[in-house]
């Protein structure tokens, strides 16, 4: 179980675009041998935005609120709407499926998500999933931040953040987004944007990304008690993205 001292593998990114960042992701899912050690990845985005893997752009290559996006997005390799970026933190999780032992779907959702409750109680808010909140209907929606799914994070009714997975029989690959920064206006003043939804700024919390990744990684540790290595893409790894880059995430 994560509980019993496991060690993690933990890469903190820097920015970056869409393809590059969902390359990553698919690359780490992808050359994880059964031997190796579990992963904690941290990251933040151009902007940009993403869809999920059963979507299709021509949805949206015509959709005003995607045109000043130009050429920067990418599929995720899970599923759900569209999902705008450059405002939030993301992290992903890449984590051998024994050691969540012997959790469904949703259990394993409420095992993993548990670090993403103690980093917004952290920072002084009252989060809870969806699930638990008697004031909300589970719903669908085509934007991430506007659906409510059952271990969607909420602080005051409000959804700020989702998750999402892609499994395997012996491997679970979970990521998912932290809103930081709204929209602001010509005086200064946050605007509600249904494309990112309610952010950390929204709550009077103001971090930075980079703070905002620490953060998130000591709240990894907290609630799991693992030990961390900081580490980079493996030459196997980054071999791996680049080739993605190349015959994949080129939509051209």
């Amino acid at each position: 179980m994560i509980e019993e001292k496991s060690i993690f593998r933990v890469i903190k990114n820097d920015k970056n675009n869409a393809k590059n960042n969902m390359a990553i992701d698919e690359a780490l899912f992808s050359c994880f041998k059964e031997n190796d050690k579990p992963i904690l990845r941290v990251y933040n985005w151009t902007q940009s935005f993403t869809v999920g893997v059963s979507q299709d752009f021509k949805d949206y290559s015509s959709n005003e609120e995607t045109k000043d996006f130009k050429d920067d997005y990418a599929k995720r390799i899970t599923g759900g709407g569209v999902l705008f970026h450059g405002h939030d933190l993301s992290y992903s999780l890449v984590i051998p499926s024994h050691l969540l032992g012997e959790s469904n779907i949703k259990k394993s959702y409420e095992k993993i998500c548990s670090f993403i409750l103690t980093f917004y109680k952290n920072l002084g808010l009252d989060a809870k999933f969806a699930k638990d909140d008697e004031n909300v209907i589970l719903s669908k929606n085509e934007y991430c931040q506007v659906g409510f799914e059952a271990y969607d994070i909420l602080v005051n009714s409000k959804k700020i953040g989702g998750n999402a997975q892609k499994r395997t029989r012996k491997l679970i690959f979970q990521h998912g987004s932290i809103p930081l920064k709204s929209k602001k206006s010509v005086d200064n003043s946050l605007i509600y944007d249904k494309k990112i939804g309610y952010t950390l700024e929204d709550f009077n919390i103001n971090i930075d990304f980079e703070e905002a990744k620490i953060k998130l990684i000591e709240s990894f540790y907290e609630t799991f008690n693992v030990d961390l290595i900081y580490s980079s893409l493996t030459t196997e790894e980054n071999e791996k993205k680049n080739k993605l880059l190349k015959d994949k995430y080129d939509y051209k």
